[in-house]
């Protein structure tokens, strides 16, 4: 039997962010470190470990066994305590539980720690180093990575999501898996280059349903289609990072032949500059966007609120589009969520068909708006558990918003206020409270493409909007300290290669 370990942790981390990702946010989170609760709560789902479970289960002589996995929604950087707690975890279970023929590791990609700034490769880098040369390491990435080459060094593989909205992550950990297996069986020399041009790509032009990032991936699949390539990933990279590393990235994976691994990723890293004015856009002011979801003939259309986007790290109480729509008289059937725990609180006691006044949202921070004062009638109370079994941002199947309510307010407006920061990846979000999305004109999203598999197929028009905040497009606002120079479009004057 050949006998891997699988372990790991995910996280996107916002260095922008004034909420650290702490131990007790990870425990809260839940930190699971028993074989069959990991199995419960991602088997049945299309995140990345199921696609590791899968592959595993469809080869007779191979036996997966899960150790520990943890993740928590995006926000600032991992305390240095959790880091240490994490990843002891990680590697006394490898240690204790071993030895292993291979190491698969469900990762992101864009975790930074207090301690280490590209805290994913270093994780990989203590695995190495514990398991010794001889041991697979495949490891499955977010395509929001901002990858290092000490990680890709010390991994064997490397698959990375290739859609975004990601909804191959099960694919893309199966494709992982298998290489990790031909590796241990001999039957593949995997060698890997890595390719880093100067370039940012803005999280607008990140959808690769849409042009440019469409067109580069026609070519990436063309490239791994060269005999001898074994995979090929274009990674948009996370620009709320701010590391070194921050920015696009290629991975080529041939076997035993470095130099075409070189020329692949050498190739799309050249196709890539040629598009960078395309992969960096604008998007309409909230006003604007209004106004034209105002004018829409029908609903619903759907407001994507970047600014807010709580899978890049924001709160997810944002107002500033609340607040424009009051002056603009544009409340009416307009549907939003909001993470406000202490107005949740306000509403449970007032119970379904109570009153209650209230300023909601805006109280994370001086980034995200002022709180939104209210007076509404409370529709719904719920534990804020839901479930997915259509396609999902990261193969997710079980989602928990912490307790929740809907809120009908007195000029029209439907809020649902949860107690923890959650994105719009579900439409179950709103039916758990008996709302149906369909019949609002105006649905406010807390994302840029997470929510697109949810809001697609319902949507009449959807407007991408440069709002503020901690995820906006606007690059600009921010003050990098630690990233690459020259990097494009900050330094737009940038020459390469």
């Amino acid at each position: 039997m050949i006998r891997i370990a699988t372990a790991g942790y995910q996280h996107e981390s916002n260095t922008f962010s004034a909420i650290p990702a702490s131990l007790d946010l990870w425990r809260r989170s839940g930190i699971l470190e028993d074989a069959q609760a990991i199995r419960a709560e991602y088997a049945s789902s299309q995140s990345t470990l199921a696609g590791f479970f899968a592959e595993a289960e469809a080869q007779p002589d191979v036996t997966l066994v899960p150790l520990f996995f943890t993740r928590l929604m995006p926000m600032g950087a991992i305390t240095a305590e959790a880091t240490e707690f994490i990843f002891g975890r990680i590697l006394a279970a490898l240690r204790d539980h071993g030895p292993w023929d291979a190491v698969l590791l469900p990762l992101h990609g864009a975790a930074v720690s207090e301690t280490f700034p590209d805290a994913d490769g270093e994780l990989v880098r203590r695995v190495r180093e514990l398991v010794g040369p001889k041991v697979p390491i495949g490891v499955a990435l977010d395509m929001h990575a901002n990858i290092a080459p000490q990680l890709v060094e010390n991994a064997d593989i490397v698959t990375v999501y290739q859609t975004n909205p990601h909804i191959d992550a099960y694919a893309q950990a199966r494709h992982c898996a298998q290489l990790v297996l031909r590796t241990v069986r001999g039957e593949i020399r995997p060698t890997s280059a890595l390719e880093m041009p100067p370039l940012l790509v803005n999280i607008l032009c990140q959808g690769t349903d849409d042009a440019p990032m469409k067109d580069l991936l026609r070519v990436a699949d063309a490239q791994a289609r060269r005999p001898g390539v074994l995979s090929v990933s274009v990674v948009e990279g996370y620009p709320y990072a701010d590391v070194a590393e921050m920015g696009m990235s290629f991975i080529a994976i041939t076997d035993n032949n470095p130099a075409l691994a070189r020329e692949v990723a050498g190739t799309l890293a050249l196709e890539a500059w040629h598009l960078r004015e395309a992969l960096n856009q604008t998007a309409p002011r909230i006003e604007q966007a209004l106004q034209r979801a105002q004018a829409a003939l029908h609903g619903p259309v759907v407001l994507f609120d970047v600014g807010d986007n709580v899978g890049g790290g924001s709160p997810g109480d944002s107002t500033h589009i609340l607040h424009a729509a009051r002056r603009l008289g544009a409340c009416t059937g307009l549907l939003q969520a909001v993470c406000d725990p202490q107005v949740v609180a306000q509403a449970q006691a007032a119970g379904v068909g109570g009153r209650i006044e209230a300023a909601v949202g805006g109280k994370s921070d001086g980034m995200h708006g002022a709180p939104f004062p209210v007076q509404a009638t409370v529709t719904a109370l719920s534990d804020g558990c839901y479930e997915e079994t259509g396609p999902t941002h990261g193969g997710f199947r079980f989602f928990n918003d912490g307790p929740s309510c809907a809120l009908r307010t007195d000029d029209g407006l439907t809020l649902v206020l949860t107690s923890r920061s959650a994105g719009s990846s579900s439409l179950q979000q709103f039916r758990a409270l008996g709302i149906e999305p369909t019949r609002m004109k105006i649905i406010v999203a807390k994302g840029v493409h997470s929510p697109r598999p949810a809001m697609e197929p319902i949507a009449s028009e959807l407007i991408w909007v440069g709002s503020p905040g901690v995820t906006t497009a606007d690059l600009s606002t921010f003050t990098y300290r630690h990233r690459r120079v020259p990097l494009y479009p900050l330094e737009a004057e940038t020459v390469w290669p």
